[in-house]
């Protein structure tokens, strides 16, 4: 059983940044994708930014030059670097992870597809 854990939300300022971080119970090697997710008030959850072990990484269009996605596979951790914060960002974020690799017709930044989920933590950005 893989166990995700999230840290580094808060309350922040309009352009300002934070950084999410995941630690992993299990060796990341052993994940193939791990990605993040978010989930506003009376929103979806949408995908985010999504990692595979092969380093190939992928952003939701409203992220994409804002934010950035990485893992350590020594310390079994994910982040999110997170820059440019705007009100919209606000959301509880979550760490998700799969094994098995999906094929071409797999869109890792769909919520259906993973494995296992953290609890989440919540990111504010208001003034």
């Amino acid at each position: 059983q893989v166990q995700l854990m999230e840290s580094g939300g808060g309350s922040v300022q309009p352009g300002q940044g934070l950084t999410l971080s995941c630690e992993v119970s299990s060796f990341t090697n052993d994940l193939y994708y791990m990605a993040w997710f978010r989930q506003a008030p009376g929103k979806e959850r949408e995908g985010v930014a999504v990692i595979d072990k092969n380093g190939r990484t992928m952003y939701a269009t409203s992220v994409k030059g804002r934010f950035t996605i990485s893992r350590d596979n020594d310390k079994m951790n994910l982040y999110l670097q997170m820059y440019k914060l705007k009100p919209d960002d606000s959301a509880m974020y979550y760490c998700a992870a799969r094994f098995a690799y999906g094929g071409s017709m797999f869109d890792p930044l769909a919520t259906n597809g993973y494995d296992y989920w953290g609890q989440g933590t919540q990111v504010t950005v208001s003034s």
